[in-house]
């Protein structure tokens, strides 16, 4: 015989309806620079809000990093009225090869994500393999387009940072 248990009228106030999460998100992109360059962009605030969670018109408004195991970051984005707050702690940092931090924002605070990167040398550069855990089934789309174009405003940064030109020439 099988007994089935209501959750209290206070339970059922303070419970949270369980979102389905996929496994992993994984995006990848190769970087004509040495690794040290890529990884170090993840920990510099100065070079972190003008790329990570921003737009290449929408630096972030505040960017501040603890880069240490157990440290935190914590990140504001200004846009149209609306304000996104971005916060985690690191929980691996191996330098210039792999960086793993927890990840959560206002909206979904709930939810604590785990993001991977980790970054392999090539014979001329390097590619950067990200790896979003838990992330939201509802939100999977946009998470992976999002880091897609996050990934290559670190590029352009990088670029710029490089050359001090805003914009890439090809010789004719």
């Amino acid at each position: 015989m099988s007994t089935v248990s209501l959750a209290s009228p206070e339970k059922k106030k303070t419970s949270r309806p369980k979102t389905q999460r996929v496994a992993a998100l994984r995006v990848a992109r190769r970087y004509g620079m040495l690794p040290a360059r890529v990884f170090d962009a993840w920990l510099d605030p100065a070079i972190a809000r003008r790329w990570l969670f921003a737009t290449a018109s929408r630096p972030l408004n505040y960017a501040e990093i603890d880069a240490r195991v157990e440290g935190s970051f914590y990140f504001v984005e200004r846009r149209d009225g609306e304000i996104t707050e971005y916060s985690g702690k690191y929980i691996e940092i191996v330098r210039h090869r792999r960086l793993v931090f927890m990840l959560s924002t206002e909206k979904y605070l709930h939810v604590k994500t785990r993001v991977k990167v980790e970054i392999t040398p090539l014979m001329t550069g390097c590619q950067l393999t990200l790896t979003h855990e838990n992330v939201p089934r509802d939100c999977a789309r946009h998470t992976r387009n999002r880091w897609t174009g996050i990934l290559y405003g670190l590029g352009a940064v990088l670029h710029l940072t490089q050359t001090g030109s805003p914009t890439i020439r090809s010789e004719p």
